[in-house]
């Protein structure tokens, strides 16, 4: 296979582009579920820098629960010029179908989970989304695994950015604001449904994901679901049909571990044949209709039956009315698993 370089002649924006999209890789594969972190921390600890490592795991102790009481952002980190050139190198666009009620707090179903959940990222934790825009008055609280607060340094990090843990704590935390305006963003198909993220497939792990119904309806909140058009497409996956070695082998690493292993490829920096760079493949994620929820403090299992089954209709109402806009054929439809 002859290898395609790429040209000399490119802009400096687009470099720049790959070169944000190169530290949002890195700072997701290399510094997140690993142990780096730990790795420093050993550091200090073997060359006696007590005075460094000491204070840091007390107040490491001490804020132990901040990600499940709303994080702590950082305005200035969501603002920062690389997320704008990682934003335009894909590029990453927020739709919305229908106004919302800023006196209303809501949870939005975030689909597909794709590999990395660009769009979910740049859409939510950014400022260079149209989010504030698009929805005046409101907050969103992206919710991501309780293990990626787990590791020093990298939470400290990470919380900057926006993201808070996905537990039923942190969730009913941002429902049970007063005043509305708050909107708990939840990835439904969590690291299970990584392992489906091959371009092209719309299979979604959720038939099971019954917990975000409950705190839905103990607290009021309305359900919307959202999709992101063109979130599988930016990785290649290596084939892992169900009954595969490799897919057994991932599924028993996941259920151990809570971490997905997908085999992912792309391109490269400076040639496009091969490499951990995803593709720049236009992502959209689209907000769809608010599900109206009546609180209702101790749900009956019929009740989340039937608003669990109205999110999928909706979710699949959703889908269909928009993939063609995204080149998406038409006898193509969601797979719920």
């Amino acid at each position: 296979m002859k290898v395609k370089f790429a040209p000399l002649n490119i802009p400096l924006a687009q470099r720049l582009q790959t070169a944000a999209v190169l530290h949002w890789v890195l700072s997701w594969l290399l510094l997140g579920k690993s142990p780096v972190s730990i790795g420093i921390m050993v550091m200090l600890v073997l060359y006696n820098y007590w005075f460094l490592y000491l204070p840091y795991l007390a107040w490491f102790c001490y804020d132990w629960r901040t990600p499940e009481q709303g994080g702590r952002r950082c305005n200035w980190i969501q603002s920062w010029t690389v997320w704008r050139y990682f934003k335009d190198y894909f590029p990453i666009h927020l739709v919305k179908t229908q106004d919302l009620d800023p006196g209303h707090n809501y949870i939005f179903g975030f689909h597909p989970h794709g590999i990395l959940v660009a769009g979910g990222f740049v859409n939510f934790c950014t400022n260079y989304s149209d989010f504030k825009k698009l929805f005046p008055g409101f907050t969103s609280y992206f919710h991501v695994a309780k293990l990626w607060f787990c590791f020093p340094l990298v939470r400290e990090y990470l919380m900057s950015n926006g993201p808070v843990s996905v537990t039923k704590e942190s969730v009913s935390h941002v429902l049970s604001k007063e005043g509305g305006g708050n909107i708990s963003v939840i990835v439904l198909g969590g690291a299970k449904e990584a392992l489906e993220a091959h371009p092209g497939r719309f299979t979604l792990c959720i038939l099971q994901r019954k917990g975000f119904v409950k705190i839905a309806l103990t607290h009021g909140a309305s359900l919307v679901p959202v999709f992101s058009f063109g979130e599988n497409d930016i990785y290649k996956q290596i084939n892992n049909p169900k009954g595969s070695w490799l897919r057994t082998l991932q599924d028993t690493f996941r259920n151990v571990t809570g971490v997905a292993l997908p085999l992912i490829y792309a391109r490269g920096i400076f040639q496009y044949n091969f490499g951990l760079i995803p593709y720049r493949k236009l992502i959209c994620t689209v907000v769809g209709r608010p599900i109206p929820v009546r609180q209702t403090l101790n749900p009956t299992s019929e009740q989340i039956e039937e608003l669990h089954q109205t999110y999928l209709d909706e979710l699949g109402k959703l889908f269909n009315e928009h993939k063609g806009k995204y080149g998406i054929p038409e006898h193509e439809t969601l797979v719920f698993e």
